[in-house]
């Protein structure tokens, strides 16, 4: 009888020191599937709010200010329908941009001719507020990729 329930008891313990081990190994899996704990796709990955030198409305000094966007992933991504809004509700919506693997696309603020590294909001005014703002990346279904804050905003 020793010798059974001796037996019985080390296959217990096999049994649950193996569900264990697994259950811990599973542990960071099921973590990273969480929706916030998830890499996007897609990031916000720099924003240059405070366009270098003199605010002085040139195209130069609006092009000073941009946001970079980077696919983050092995596989192209079409952004066309995608938007970028800041804080005060200014959008730019990305017509026909394919946004390589690995890539990054810059949004500059005023005028210029788009490029497969650069795209141009053509605003006359800066867009992004140098002490604080919002960046938010919506995918073409108007849901949120990603954002990006800086400073705090007083409402």
């Amino acid at each position: 009888m020793t010798t059974v329930s001796s037996s019985v008891r080390r296959i217990a313990a096999t049994v649950l020191a193996a569900g264990a081990v697994v259950g811990a190994a599973a542990l960071p899996a099921a973590a990273q599937d969480g929706h916030h704990q998830q890499r996007p796709r897609v990031e916000i990955s720099r924003v240059q709010a405070d366009s270098p030198g003199r605010d002085d409305h040139s195209n130069r000094s609006l092009n000073n200010e941009w946001v970079e966007i980077t696919n983050t992933t092995r596989d192209a991504v079409n952004l066309r329908g995608w938007t970028l809004r800041d804080s005060d509700g200014n959008r730019y919506r990305f017509d026909s941009v394919r946004l390589a693997a690995r890539a990054t696309i810059r949004i500059h603020t005023g005028s210029g001719r788009d490029t497969r590294t650069d795209v141009f909001q053509g605003s006359r005014d800066y867009i992004w507020d140098n002490r604080a703002d919002t960046a938010t990346l919506r995918d073409d279904r108007g849901r949120t990729v990603d954002t990006e804050s800086w400073g705090r905003r007083h409402h």
